[in-house]
């Protein structure tokens, strides 16, 4: 306890995050400008190309720095996401759909199951892509909230359950496709007809849902709810319905509007999935699939955020909180305004993660620390424990699961597979060390939305407070997923169809 203190004041004594963040903007022009002058580069195992150090102090790099500042703020991966989700929830949390789900769901909850509970709902979250950090995080306050418990740290769990849940889901989703595509190119070079499927992790993706859902729990019932009650929350807003005081109990027009949005809910579902049955739909992409790229799962943040509008909308009408038309582009506007400060950070952060891909720092550091790991001659296990380290590092610096994989599946699925270690083994291996970091590294676009969540409970709380909350789940997840993984792995379980633990030549 005294050394998450101790994390919090000295976290909480690093600037605010918008000078932070540009502070880390001009520490990468002068190292750039450092390795730069004295030549470093590697060869990229991707492509074969060399990468060097791009000078940021440079005049034609300070040109497109320039040039680019605004799009690199407008195609800031979380803004639109943003945006586009909240405006539909917005709706459906000012015309009190959602405190009422959530009151209903967890009236006869007890308060120590709803951590495991908002745990599991974050892992299984990942359907949404992107969107379920936007989705989660304030569900997460929220249900927290409703059987009296701290918010802010509802927040927390949402946010580390979500994010080992990329990797932890009872379902496909975008991401298995896109690893299992690097990893099939990566395991080509050795093994030309060699085909990683995207449900190749797919057993144990579902039984990690539970091993991670089970780690945020134990992590904050045994530590960390001791130091959220330390933290005194700010006087409610008045302005802000889910601060008002709530019953539990549902009044009947709310049971009445439950019902009418589960319906129209059942309709939405009908008529999505009758969109997306013919073989020529629009929600598949060019092969007739649903793949990355395809518009269902492109397009699943604003299929996410049109649902809760019209749920919303729904409910507002059928428990008369909307009265009027014009209730709701007002319920859109009030629900966007707490996140500006949001956005304000959202600009520091898309220009220091700009210059710092534009640098090639991230993906040198990545590409030397795969060829030093490649040069250790030992056994199987500490090969695996030593990717398994390696990954988690890389994913502090390179928080984009599919582009740290781009640098490093090409080193480490073929040597693995050398060692009659299988692609599916590696790729299980990579998704345990590259979501258990990258909640506590202020370089993961979501680290600033779920801080801007917690500031809107305790506007005082800052990076420091953040990281007396993640550092532990972080490691938490990461000691028992591992050791879930190793003990998988041990036994020789498949990681999914036709996925095999080892490799034969």
């Amino acid at each position: 306890m005294r050394l998450l203190v101790v994390i919090e004041k000295a976290g909480n004594r690093l600037p605010h995050p918008f000078w932070l963040f540009l502070s880390l903007a001009a520490i990468v022009m002068i190292l750039s400008a450092s390795l730069a002058a004295v030549g470093v580069e590697a060869v990229n195992p991707a492509t074969g190309e060399t990468v060097t150090v791009t000078n940021l102090l440079s005049m034609e790099s300070l040109r497109i720095l320039v040039s680019e500042a605004t799009n690199n703020f407008v195609t800031f991966p979380p803004l639109g996401l943003v945006l586009v989700v909240l405006l539909g929830v917005a709706v459906a949390e000012r015309s009190g759909l959602i405190p009422a789900v959530l009151r209903g769901t967890l009236a006869n909850a007890s308060p120590k199951w709803i951590t495991f509970l908002v745990a599991l709902a974050g892992s299984a979250a990942s359907i949404a892509s992107d969107a379920s950090y936007m989705i989660m995080i304030p569900l997460g306050g929220l249900a927290f909230k409703a059987v009296g418990r701290n918010p802010l740290l509802g927040c927390v769990v949402a946010y580390a359950a979500t994010s080992g849940g990329y990797s932890a889901a009872p379902f496909v989703n975008s991401l298995d496709a896109i690893l299992g595509g690097l990893s099939t190119s990566a395991a080509q070079i050795i093994d030309p007809e060699y085909v990683v499927t995207p449900v190749a992790n797919l057993y144990f993706n579902m039984a990690s849902m539970l091993v991670v859902a089970a780690a945020v729990t134990l992590m904050t019932e045994l530590v960390l709810s001791k130091r959220a009650d330390t933290i005194e929350l700010d006087p409610p807003d008045e302005d802000d319905p889910e601060e008002l005081d709530m019953s539990i109990r549902l009044e009947a027009k709310e049971k009445r509007g439950l019902v009418i949005a589960a319906i129209a809910l059942l309709v939405c579902i009908g008529l999505l999935v009758s969109l997306a049955l013919p073989a020529d739909s629009f929600l598949r992409d060019e092969e007739g699939a649903f793949g990355p790229q395809s518009g269902l799962m492109a397009g699943i943040a604003a299929i996410i955020g049109f649902g809760f509008f019209v749920l919303g909308i729904v409910y507002g009408y059928a428990t008369r909180t909307i009265t009027r038309m014009s209730d709701i582009p007002e319920m859109m506007a009030k629900g966007l305004a707490p996140f500006v400060p949001v956005l304000v950070l959202f600009f520091a952060a898309s220009q220091f993660l700009a210059m710092f891909k534009m640098s090639g720092l991230g993906e040198i550091l990545a590409i030397r620390g795969a060829d030093f790991f490649g040069g250790l001659e030992t056994g199987t296990f500490v090969i695996l424990l030593g990717g398994w380290l390696l990954v988690a590092l890389g994913a502090l610096f390179i928080t984009s699961g599919s582009g740290l994989w781009t640098l490093m599946g090409p080193v480490l699925v073929p040597m693995f597979m050398l060692l009659h270690i299988s692609p599916e083994t590696t790729q299980a291996l990579y998704r345990i060390g590259d979501s258990t970091t990258n909640i506590i590294s202020p370089m993961s676009p979501y680290f600033i939305v779920v801080l801007g969540f917690i500031q809107r409970y305790k506007r005082s709380a800052g990076i420091g407070t953040l990281l007396s909350f993640t550092i532990p789940l972080s490691f938490a997840m990461f000691v028992l997923w591992g050791a879930f993984f190793f003990a998988w792995w041990g036994l020789g379980i498949p990681w999914g169809p036709g996925a095999p633990i080892d490799y034969a030549h």
